[in-house]
């Protein structure tokens, strides 16, 4: 069936799950990129509070995926910058549209659907966002997929490492380590909850800055249960090719991946 005909046949669904199926996303981009850096490793970065123990600078020669307010850090050590940037949530492309824009990195990967908040094109990547894990109509809701190939779709999962994951596995990655992840929030008293939405009140205490999400800003629930669901899809998938996930924050809760200190890797290479 031509992908015409199906989108007429399933268009409410995909209305539902990916509203910027119809308004275009780089495909042939992002099929240039499968494999390019196949064979090496990466590191995809969290921006827990354990990220202020690390000595970032080590990662100067790496692949490294950043994202959303990462620019923060990028404040405080001038020679840091990530070599991939993405941001999923709408939330923080919408408070931080301006910083976003500025943000200057060799590839920058948002959904399509922001387009409109988007005026400095360069090195920008846009990519087709499957909602369904959003979605209460969704079939697959609260459901994590993997993306076979993220030139087509990529698919949430609660965080938007999933979608670094899903980038990092198509580019050929076979050692991805994670930094920063310290699966852990708070939530202040004084914050303005409306369903999954919370608009802090005060200095951000979850994130390596306490103007991440600081006073003003709005982020969403992190339900970790549903977080660690699509690790755990993850973690199969890249086993399964035998690729390999490891988890070298400092300290933290995300006990899934196998952990390594991170001073370590940099002894061999």
């Amino acid at each position: 069936m031509s992908l015409k005909k199906l989108i007429k046949k399933r268009l409410p669904v995909f209305i539902l799950e990916e509203p910027g199926l119809l308004k275009g996303f780089d495909k042939k981009k992002l099929g240039n990129l499968k494999n390019k850096w196949k064979g090496q490793r990466c590191f995809i970065i969290g921006n827990g509070p354990s990220l202020n123990k690390l000595d970032l600078s080590l990662l100067k020669n790496e692949y490294t995926f950043g994202v959303n307010g990462i620019f923060y850090k990028t404040d405080e050590l001038k020679e840091f910058k990530p070599y991939f940037y993405v941001v999923e949530d709408s939330a923080v492309m919408q408070d931080n549209k301006d910083r976003i824009n500025q943000y200057d990195c060799n590839y920058k990967f948002f959904p399509n659907i922001y387009k409109k908040f988007i005026t400095n094109h360069k090195n920008v990547c846009y990519f087709n966002m499957n909602r369904g894990y959003y979605e209460k109509k969704s079939d697959y809701y609260e459901t994590p997929r993997f993306s076979p190939n993220p030139s087509n779709r990529l698919f949430c999962g609660q965080s938007v490492t999933l979608i670094n994951l899903q980038l990092a596995y198509y580019f050929g990655f076979t050692e991805v380590y994670l930094i920063g992840m310290d699966f852990k929030y708070e939530v202040h008293d004084s914050a303005i909850i409306n369903g999954d939405k919370i608009i802090s009140q005060e200095d951000d205490v979850n994130h390596f800055h306490p103007d991440y999400f600081g006073k003003g800003k709005t982020w969403h629930d992190p339900k970790l249960d549903n977080v660690l669901k699509s690790y755990q899809l993850a973690k199969l998938i890249y086993e399964q090719d035998g690729r390999r996930i490891i988890n070298a924050t400092a300290g933290g809760k995300l006990d899934l991946f196998e952990r390594i200190d991170y001073n370590s890797i940099f002894t061999v290479k």
